[in-house]
């Protein structure tokens, strides 16, 4: 790779400008992959800020050995690579089956290795090419016209399962916890649009506007866009080192600062979201005990609250250390999907959920990131995320929440509506 260093003060336009010049530069592209922290502070920091394009074609993972050709991929890596891991690829590692509704079509598992990527840094931006015109790409990227935040017009936003329906199915998942068969279920709803024509990267633009969070980020593959603004970390590895940062708990923000706390407060004192937090967090141990050295997972911190523009989140942290006999590949097998959009026992809840669920989750609930050659890397888990395919026109998000016995129907679908609140926004022009 070729790279190039400029110096904010070199630039004829702001680094906001610029940054923005390079989406629209990059969006013209088969393969972009942005990752965005948003300069949020977050325990282990949020994702690098890279904007990775590719003229060429993406990696191609045969169904059913995905994980082991992604392995293969990663031991003759020599760039960083750019993709995600959709929700269904449970079923490459647990005997699992999806016959949802898929109207997205997303592929199982897609990676990239990027022509040009860009990393952003607080005073220097490098543009890295595996060819040498990282002046010709600068030019280019200069001379493009700044995009700006838009949502489009008279989308209509329909809503796959009524509120009647939604508390019907919790009843449903409660009876299932009463019957041994789950503890705790995470059970979501779509909202879609069919046959639009929308400009993804306005509408990206207009949702990080909207909610800012350090795991943004905005991915073109071809005829499919995932428009992300995801508060949660699924895996980061930093050497030897794994990081995965469930959340489970989550409240509105205050009109006020006294307000805010107060309502903080309430979150880290509700016996239910701490409950659920818990459960899932002894997941996530389990999880990483399957790839990591006996006795080094670790909770580095339980039910921390940390503040987004839309909601107050309950996270915890959890850390431990690669075996040396283990990869990447089995770190990612023995912890995905991520148990707080599954539930536990993991398996069960995954079949329960195909059960009452009506459509595919797709990248849903999967995880969007990045890959170094060193073999570190930092992985989403794709939630408050828009997916969309150009092709067929269809637009779709999901959100859900955790159900356990003691859930309260409407609260639970008030929560899913207020996780839903920036998309509504966005996609109604009401931001």
């Amino acid at each position: 790779m070729h790279t190039k260093e400029i110096q904010q003060a070199e630039l004829p336009v702001s680094l906001q400008e610029f940054r923005l010049k390079a989406l629209a530069w990059a969006s013209v592209h088969p393969l972009v992959a942005y990752y965005n922290p948003n300069d949020i502070p977050y325990p282990h920091a949020g994702f690098e800020h890279i904007l990775a394009v590719s003229g060429g074609e993406a990696l191609q993972f045969k169904e059913h050995t995905a994980f082991e050709e992604l392995r293969k991929n990663l031991q003759e890596q020599q760039s960083i690579l750019c993709g995600f891991l959709s929700y269904d690829l449970k079923n490459e590692t647990e005997q699992l089956s999806s016959q949802n509704l898929d109207q997205l079509h997303f592929s199982l598992l897609t990676f990239f290795a990027p022509e040009v990527y860009l990393y952003f840094k607080s005073e220097i931006i490098s543009i890295c090419s595996s060819t040498a015109n990282t002046e010709t790409t600068l030019a280019s990227i200069l001379a493009t016209p700044t995009p700006v935040a838009a949502s489009p017009q008279g989308l209509k936003i329909q809503q796959r399962v009524s509120r009647e329906k939604y508390k019907t199915l919790v009843e449903r998942v409660r009876q299932h916890i009463l019957e041994g068969d789950v503890y705790e279920l995470n059970y979501c709803m779509e909202f879609f649009a069919e046959q639009v024509n929308i400009q993804p990267l306005p509408l990206y633009l207009a949702l990080n506007q909207a909610s800012p969070t350090p795991f943004s980020g905005f991915l073109k593959t071809g005829d499919k866009y995932l428009l992300c603004a995801s508060p949660e970390r699924f895996l980061k590895k930093e050497g030897q080192k794994l990081i995965s940062q469930p959340i489970k708990g989550t409240i509105r923000r205050g009109n006020t600062p006294e307000e805010d706390l107060q309502l903080q407060h309430q979150l880290l004192h509700d016996e239910k979201e701490l409950a659920e937090n818990m459960m899932i967090v002894d997941l996530v141990r389990n999880d990483l005990s399957r790839s990591c050295a006996t006795g080094t997972v670790q909770v580095e911190e339980m039910f921390g609250i940390y503040g987004f523009r839309q909601v107050s989140q309950m996270i915890s942290t959890v850390t431990g250390e690669l075996k040396q006999n283990k990869d990447l590949v089995d770190a990612l097998i023995g912890a995905f999907p991520m148990g707080s959009m599954t539930g536990a026992p993991k398996i069960s809840a995954m079949q329960i959920i195909e059960e009452l669920e009506d459509t595919k989750r797709g990248l849903y609930s999967g995880a969007f990131g990045f890959i170094k050659p060193n073999g570190d890397c930092d992985f989403n888990v794709v939630i408050r995320s828009i997916q969309y395919n150009a092709s067929n026109g269809y637009l779709s998000f999901m959100v859900g929440s955790a159900i356990t016995y003691d859930s309260d129907p409407d609260r639970e679908y008030e929560e899913c509506l207020l996780k839903a609140r920036a998309m509504l926004q966005v996609l109604s022009g009401n931001q």
